[in-house]
Order: C-alpha cells, then sequence, then structure tokens
C-alpha cells in the first residue's frame, strides 16, 4: 500500500523530518562514542568514523525525500535513502554498537516505501539488528534478541495502521469537498431555475397581459378609425397608458419589487379595487369588488401572489371567457385569505390549463406555482356554458 506524502511546505512534516533527523545524529553520536570508548586503538577506527560522517551527511537528505518532497510522476526516487541504509549495514558489520541507529531508519522506510517493499526491509534491518546484538561483547541477552523484533514490529503496525486511517480521512474529506461542489452547483442550478420561474410569472402576469390588453385597444381603434375617430384616439391613449404602465412593471419585477398597485403600503383590497376598476375602464368588461370579512395585515409576498393572480385571471377572462360581467371576491375566513374571480363566460372542461381548452395557457401553472411557494392552493371550477371560478387560498398561519 503506498503511503501519501505531504506536499512541500507542510509543517507537520517538516517538523516530523528534524526530530527523525536529531534522533538519528544523537543515536549516532552515543554509539560512534561508545566505540571509541571500547575500542582505542582499533585499526578500525578511521572506517567508523568516516562512515559515521558519511552517514549523518546522507540522513537529511533521505529524510528529505521521504517526509518533505513530493514523489516524482511515475516513480519513486528512493536513491538517497538506499545509500543512507547501505552506509549504516556496513556501519553495523564493523561497529555492532550502531544498531540502534536502526530506530529512524524503520520509520524512514515506512514512510518512503510502500508496505510490500517497506515490511520485507524493516524485517531485514531488524535481523540485522538482533545479530549485532549478539555480536556485542557480554554474549546473547535473551532481552537484546526478543527486543529489537518486538519493537520493529510495534512500529510498523502502529504506521501502517496509522497511515490506512490518514488515506480514510483523505478519501472522506475527498469525498465531503465533491459533495459539497455537488451541492453548490445543484443550489446554483435550482436558484437560476427559480429565478427564471419568477421572471415567467411576472412576464406573463404584466407584460403578456398588458401585451393583450394593447391588442385590443389598437384592433378597436383601428376598426372606429374612420367611423368614430374621437373613439378610436381614446383606444390609443389607453393603449399607451397601458404601455407605460407595463414599462413601469417590468422595470419593478427586474428589481424584484412589489407591483405598483401595492407600492407605498397600500393595501390589498384597494390594489383589487383599483384592478377592477381599470379592468372595467380598459376593456369594456364590467368588473366589481367585494370584500368579505374584516382585512387582516399580510405579508408583502402573500399581497403580491394573490394580486398578481387576480391580474392573471383577468386577462384569461379577457382573452378566452367571452364573459359579459366578472366579479373579484377577496374574503378572510379567520384561518385563511382566499381570492375568488369569477365570471358568466363560455367556461371550459380544463383540458389545456386554460379558459376555452385553447392549450396555450401559461396562467394557472404559474398562479399554483405562485401558491405552492406561499403553501397555499388553487382550485379551478369550470364546466363549459357555465363560466368559471378560479378560487386562490393562502393559511394566515404560514404567512
Amino acid at each position: 500500500m503506498p503511503h501519501p506524502r505531504p506536499a512541500d511546505g507542510d509543517p507537520d512534516a517538516g517538523r516530523l523530518a528534524l526530530l527523525l533527523d536529531s534522533a538519528f545524529l544523537l543515536l549516532l553520536v552515543a554509539a560512534l562514542s561508545r566505540y571509541l570508548t571500547h575500542h582505542a586503538g582499533s585499526p578500525r577506527i578511521p572506517w567508523v568514523v568516516g562512515l559515521s560522517a558519511a552517514l549523518a551527511a546522507a540522513q537529511p537528505a533521505g529524510s528529505w525525500l521521504a517526509y518533505r518532497r513530493p514523489p516524482a510522476p511515475g516513480r519513486r526516487r528512493i536513491w538517497p535513502f538506499a545509500t543512507v541504509v547501505a552506509l549504516w549495514v556496513v556501519l553495523v558489520l564493523l561497529a555492532p554498537s550502531f544498531a540502534w541507529c536502526a530506530v529512524p531508519l524503520i520509520y524512514t522506510a515506512l514512510r518512503t516505501l510502500p508496505a510490500r517493499a517497506a515490511i520485507p526491509l524493516v524485517a531485514a534491518l531488524t535481523l540485522l539488528v538482533v545479530i549485532a546484538e549478539i555480536r556485542l561483547p557480554g554474549g546473547a541477552d535473551a532481552t537484546l534478541v526478543l527486543l529489537p523484533p518486538a519493537v520493529a514490529a510495534l512500529a510498523t503496525g502502529v504506521f501502517l495502521f496509522m497511515a490506512r486511517q490518514d488515506a480514510r480521512q483523505r478519501a472522506l474529506i475527498a469525498d465531503l469537498v465533491r459533495t459539497r461542489r455537488e451541492l453548490a452547483a445543484t443550489e446554483r442550478r435550482e436558484g437560476t431555475l427559480a429565478e427564471r420561474e419568477r421572471l415567467a410569472m411576472e412576464i406573463h402576469d404584466t407584460l403578456a397581459q398588458g401585451l393583450s390588453s394593447q391588442q385590443m385597444l389598437l384592433q378597436a381603434a383601428d376598426r372606429t378609425w374612420d367611423a368614430d375617430p374621437a373613439t378610436a384616439r381614446a383606444h390609443v391613449r389607453t393603449a399607451a397608458d397601458v404601455a407605460a404602465r407595463n414599462l413601469a412593471e417590468a422595470r419593478r419585477f427586474v428589481h424584484d419589487l412589489a407591483p405598483a398597485e401595492l407600492a407605498d403600503g397600500r393595501p390589498l383590497d384597494e390594489a383589487l379595487r383599483a384592478l377592477a376598476a381599470r379592468e372595467s375602464a380598459e376593456s369594456g368588461l364590467p368588473v366589481r369588488f367585494h370584500l368579505d370579512g374584516a382585512p387582516v395585515p399580510l405579508p408583502a409576498a402573500v399581497q403580491s401572489a394573490l394580486l398578481r393572480i387576480a391580474q392573471g385571471a383577468l386577462a384569461n377572462v379577457r382573452e378566452h371567457a367571452g364573459a359579459s360581467a366578472a366579479a373579484i371576491t377577496l374574503s378572510f375566513l379567520g384561518d385563511q385569505a382566499v381570492l375568488d374571480v369569477a365570471d358568466d363566460g363560455r367556461g371550459f372542461d380544463g383540458v389545456g390549463g386554460s379558459p376555452g381548452g385553447t392549450g396555450r395557457g401559461y396562467g394557472l401553472p404559474a398562479m399554483r406555482a405562485r401558491l405552492r411557494q406561499l403553501g397555499g392552493t388553487l382550485t379551478v371550477e369550470s364546466a363549459p356554458g357555465e363560466g368559471t371560478v378560479v378560487s386562490a387560498s393562502i393559511p394566515l398561519e404560514q404567512r
């Protein structure tokens, strides 16, 4: 199992490398001092001192590679560590006192090599330590024979366990980062879709309705232009007023502002009353408003939604119903606010989602979407030849 390495600049890796270098040098100095004390005058002293100096110089390069430098792509550069091991083996064969320098080498081997190569190497280093301990003056000691394998096994087991834990933690972190990115992308998509839906509803309830009114007014002006120029000009002026109002509405919903009818804190019942009067004046369709119950304060989002629903329902009446009259009723029933828009037109059977069954209406789905965001419901009662009632209810406790 390959072991992950920290990237350059990891302070923990730097401190660990410094600790191993320091421990190795201290053990090396201690072993050299012991050898010089017990083997004064030995002809091997120059070789032992020279190998000790070479080992002291080579060890930092091996630990730096293992703990600080990331591996080269596709291969492992282990020659500095191999040099350290080779020098140490020769030194131990010359002077068994240097056997305990193996402890830092075991950690470096486990860090540098994959487990399938590190474990045999650790076993070989441990065997060499045992042989060196047996060669020490005084004969073999059971403690010196059993202690090195126990230390090596403990160090190897702990390191491999921590390496596996580190790999699991890295995998978990990578999974969490990936999940977080996916959630962020999903939230962006949902936000985009929600904004599209908002703009679609606003366009339907303002610009589309205004364009429909303008078309009807201009068509009426065209029909009466020669026979009744004054009436025709009145239709044109009304169409211009509708265009100006739609332009203002477009600017307001682009900035996500409340409808103009609700500006300056105007209550919903007054806005609906003004809507009924304006619809009667512009389209010629008599629309009356009725308030049922004592009004209670409603959140801006609820007022805006009910007003837009009333506008959309009247647009459907004007475009599809062929009605002679319509009525808007706002009711406060204690636990809910209910808006009803009724007409005496031709009605429909629900096919296509719009009066007349034209199959091109967006109004009813847009109304349902608005109410769904506020916890409300939309009910449509209609039958061919019996008119239509569109009813929107919003629970007051969910404001």
